[in-house]
């Protein structure tokens, strides 16, 4: 299977443009690669990290500045995971790769109860060797195929489960201190990236461990908000901005607003005057 089609259609380019035109602009708003940035980019196999991958290998061809790019698959030792498309599909590209085997496969099933959400130990795990992978191989930033509708399904699923008002920043620095995630699909829409991976025909890679999961809490919040997108489109657009949009005087944080120091001031005569209504 060839990594790229000779001469890309219409709908390829239109839609590889948009794409590339929104991550261009997160990366631009969050200042998520820097020049002389090693860039570790996290490759699952799914269509969010090959579109992700995708994209960050046009816009290093035409920055204007210089970064490097090295793309990461954690093979998690699934029954069944096809170990040679990652490695063909990355040779025949051209881009530097590493594919690292850690058995988590056997944890997770060993740890978590039959019929229970294996997704949150699962992501714990992968996501500390991964960073020791970053380390590893001195990547300054750490690259992730979140889109937009993770940001607002995360920020409901933690408004939901664990009343925080939280969700995934375009961009982070990890609890240890020492990862920079950054996450340049931000404003990409899921169905946009789908129908973009399926132009490419891009070899995927399923999950087999979590993707049948139907009654985990993310597949119900994701038919929440694609039940509301029915009913009003546009309102995911809505959510997605009111996270860049955060007044904290309207909340009721008081570690991060001090309420209990609000103090009204008397206007003076000019105030006074000035707030009068307007006759006409």
């Amino acid at each position: 299977m060839q990594a790229t089609p000779t001469r890309p259609s219409k709908a390829v380019y239109k839609q590889k443009s948009h794409l590339q035109g929104l991550v261009g602009k997160a990366i631009y708003d969050y200042n998520m690669i820097e020049a002389g940035d090693r860039v570790m980019v996290c490759l699952s196999g799914g269509k969010d990290s090959y579109t992700l991958l995708d994209l960050l290998l046009s816009l290093q061809r035409c920055a204007p500045i210089k970064f490097e790019l090295l793309a990461v698959n954690l093979d998690q030792k699934q029954p069944g995971f096809p170990e040679d498309v990652l490695p063909n599909y990355l040779k025949a590209l051209g881009v530097p790769y590493r594919i690292v085997q850690e058995d988590t496969y056997s944890i997770v099933t060993r740890v978590i109860p039959e019929g229970k959400t294996m997704c949150g130990l699962c992501s714990r795990l992968r996501r500390g060797i991964l960073y020791r992978i970053a380390r590893e191989e001195g990547a300054t930033k750490v690259a992730l195929g979140h889109h937009r509708d993770d940001i607002v399904e995360t920020l409901f699923l933690n408004m939901f489960h664990k009343g925080l008002l939280k969700a995934m920043p375009p961009k982070l620095i990890s609890d240890d201190g020492q990862n920079i995630l950054i996450r340049p699909l931000a404003y990409c829409r899921e169905s946009d990236i789908q129908r973009y991976a399926d132009l490419r025909q891009f070899p995927i890679v399923p999950c087999n461990l979590c993707g049948s999961q139907e009654n985990m809490q993310r597949v119900q919040i994701k038919k929440m908000l694609q039940a509301w997108e029915a009913e009003t489109p546009g309102r995911v657009d809505s959510l997605f901005r009111s996270l860049q949009h955060v007044s904290l005087s309207h909340l009721a944080d008081t570690s991060l607003y001090d309420f209990k120091g609000l103090v009204a001031y008397p206007p003076s005569n000019e105030e006074a005057i000035e707030r009068q209504p307007k006759t006409l």
